[in-house]
């Protein structure tokens, strides 16, 4: 917990990085940085797509509506979220000369979207309109 709360406060001030160990070689700070841009593009199409359902498919039932479109708002605020925590927690391994962090959150990214992907096709296919 508490290298959670020194994580989420180098998100703010990320010059305090650099005085842990020494500077990795740019390319592989580029490189996290790319990977960080590509989780937040991730979490703009999950949070579009979250108000896709609710504005384009005002016929379908309220809680089907209004479930898909937070299922999906909800995962691109934790995308956004872990992808600033994880540049970070990546940035200070790298300096530190430690084996880059493993993470369970793609996995469980994946799981969401396939299961409202699964009740997207349900919706098409029986029509669960209001």
């Amino acid at each position: 917990m508490r290298d959670l709360v020194r994580n989420v406060r180098l998100w703010f001030a990320p010059q305090q990085v650099r005085e842990e160990g020494n500077t990795p070689d740019y390319r592989f700070s580029l490189a996290n940085e790319r990977t960080f841009l590509a989780w937040l593009r991730t979490a703009l199409a999950l949070i579009g797509g979250g108000f896709a359902v609710d504005q384009f498919l005002p016929d379908l039932r309220w809680g089907w509506r209004v479930g898909l479109a937070l299922a999906l708002l909800a995962a691109g605020v934790l995308c956004s979220l872990r992808a600033v925590n994880h540049w970070i927690r990546c940035e200070r391994a790298m300096r530190r000369g430690e084996d880059l962090p493993a993470s369970r959150f793609p996995a469980l990214l994946s799981v969401v979207v396939a299961l409202v992907a699964v009740a997207m096709v349900a919706v098409v296919l029986l029509g669960f309109a209001g």
